[in-house]
């Protein structure tokens, strides 16, 4: 698993998001989408200090599973509660994500056990 596995998923939940946003006709609100993508931030800062116990519990299918699970519920009930905040949300931070996701890939920022 790993970073493949990772990117996967969160394109999993950020298809949902999109299909969400249209079926309900969302708008995108910048704010939210910005607040999604320094959560993302500050989680992989925080989840950075203990890499190796955040990999070994994500690495388990069942927390992958209900994480996603989760993901897409809240997304469904988000939609129909407060579709223009929970959908700009969940994308900043899922497009926060792969995009950190690549820069690791690629080098141009170091991978997360490394800054502590």
């Amino acid at each position: 698993m790993g970073a493949r596995t990772d990117a996967a998923l969160t394109i999993l939940v950020l298809v949902a998001v999109g299909i969400a946003f249209v079926l309900v006709d969302a708008s995108l609100s910048p704010l939210a989408l910005a607040l999604g993508g320094l959560g993302t931030i500050a989680f992989e800062l925080v989840a950075a200090r203990d890499v190796a116990t955040v990999r070994e519990y994500w690495e388990r299918p069942v927390v992958q599973a209900l994480s996603v699970i989760v993901a897409l519920l809240v997304v469904a009930v988000g939609a129909s509660i407060a579709p223009t905040v929970v959908l700009s949300l969940f994308c900043g931070g899922a497009i926060t994500y792969l995009a950190f996701l690549g820069l690791v890939g690629v080098g141009l920022v170091p991978p997360p056990r490394t800054w502590w």
